[in-house]
This record gives structure tokens, sequence and C-alpha cells, in this order.
């Protein structure tokens, strides 16, 4: 059995490399499928509940927070909740509705398979007989049906910008049009701290004060280095001067 299995998982844990209790189970799931070991079931049930937890905790509204703080939240409302954030519980239509509901009983049927696995489960008898592949294959199979379907509704929906823990990268199109109408005017204060004024198309502008180093970091680390080592050898020099002079 080949990570053809999985598809939609490893897009979707391609895209979110930066959440690393989802890769470390990854990392497990494919270990344990490869060797051909029941603990993949467990895996993937796994799996499904770190991916919604990764795209609830994104989409969350922070001011009418509807995550659960419970460890141990069912998975199937873990899928439900997820579902709902991305707006597809919204859809008044009887058959994407029983869509939702199927995708809801797949999580059920992972959680009884997981039972099932043996000794990675519930302490069960190390001696149990080992699920067939045709059993471990139904597992991976549901696991990847609810992370593909989840994963691109998630990808047609443009990320709260305010919020998101998404890239810049991902909202080329919003950056595409501010690029084009609204211009940027630099201004240093006594200080020597850094103004930024955003020219909006019809004249309003938005000021953004920001210290230099501030811009490099979150710029140009390379730049960063280069100038802190520079202002390194500035601040030498003044103080050898002082103890000169």
């Amino acid at each position: 059995m080949s990570a053809d299995w999985y598809p939609g998982i490893r897009a979707f844990c391609a895209y979110w490399e930066q959440a690393p209790m989802l890769q470390q189970t990854f990392e497990t799931l494919e270990r344990e499928f490869n060797d051909e070991n029941d603990a993949c079931i467990d895996a993937a049930k796994g799996l499904v509940e770190c991916a919604c937890r990764v795209l609830i905790e994104e989409l969350d509204d922070p001011l009418a927070p509807l995550k659960p703080n419970a460890t141990d939240t069912p998975l199937g409302q873990l899928v439900g909740l997820a579902t709902r954030l991305l707006g597809l519980g919204a859809v008044r239509h009887r058959a994407f509705s029983d869509l939702i509901k199927q995708h809801n009983k797949l999580t059920e049927t992972l959680r009884v398979l997981r039972n099932e696995a043996g000794t990675v489960s519930h302490g069960k008898d190390g001696f149990i007989t080992k699920l067939s592949i045709h059993h471990r294959g139904s597992a991976m199979l549901a696991a990847d049906a609810i992370i593909t379907f989840l994963h691109e509704a998630y990808l047609e929906r443009e990320p709260d910008p305010v919020r998101t823990f998404e890239p810049y990268e991902r909202f080329e199109s919003s950056n595409v049009i501010i690029d084009e109408f609204a211009s940027l005017r630099a201004e240093l204060d006594d200080e020597g701290s850094l103004t930024v004024v955003v020219v909006l198309p019809e004249g309003e502008e938005v000021p953004l004060a920001i210290e230099p180093s501030r811009l490099l970091f979150g710029i140009d680390r390379e730049a960063y280095k280069a100038v802190l080592n520079a202002c390194r050898d500035a601040k030498l020099t003044e103080v050898q001067e002082g103890k000169i002079t």
C-alpha cells in the first residue's frame, strides 16, 4: 500500500507545514501505514482531529469563540464545528446536508476501528488478531475523504488578514489590488523612528509608525543582520571615542 491512498492528507499537511502537532501525527501515520501496522488507524483518527483543530484555530472568531476547550472533544463534534466555521452548514440543500452527515459518520467509523486496533488502542490484548489490510485501507480512505473535503472548502475562502496564520503569499489577489491603487511615503521623525504613510486612492492617508529594526526583521532578515553588524561597529566606535575624549 502506498501514499496514493491518502493524497488529500499529504496535500493538507504540506499546506499547514507550520503546525507541529499535525506534522508529528502525519509522520506517525506514514510510518505505521508503510509498516502495515494497525496503529495507522489511530493515527488516521488523530490526523483528522489535528486537521479540524488547525482549521478551527484559523477560522474561529476570538470575539465570539466556538472552539472547545476540552482536549477529549468527540471527533464528530470537531468535524461539525469545522464545517460550520467554513460556512458549509449554512447551505440549504438536502443532498449537501446529507453529505456532511455522512462525513460525520465516517469519523465515528474511525473511532470504532481505532478501538479495535490492538495494543496501541486503549491497551487491548497484545495478541489480538490484527485487522486486515482492508480495514486499514478503509480507515485511511475515510480520513483522506474528510480532510480533502475540509481542505478544498477552506481553499475556496479568503482568510481574514487580521487574525490569520496564513503567510503573505496566500493573499495574492488582494495584494495585487493594494499594490495597484495604494502608494507609500516614508518619513523620519526627530528620534529616528520611521513613519510609513499609506496613501489611499481618494487621497486619505493611513500612517504606520514603525521602528527600523522591526521593519528589517519582518521583511529581510539578512538585511537586519547586516544593519545590526554595522550599527554594532558604530556603537563600539562611539564608546571608544567617548573614552578617549
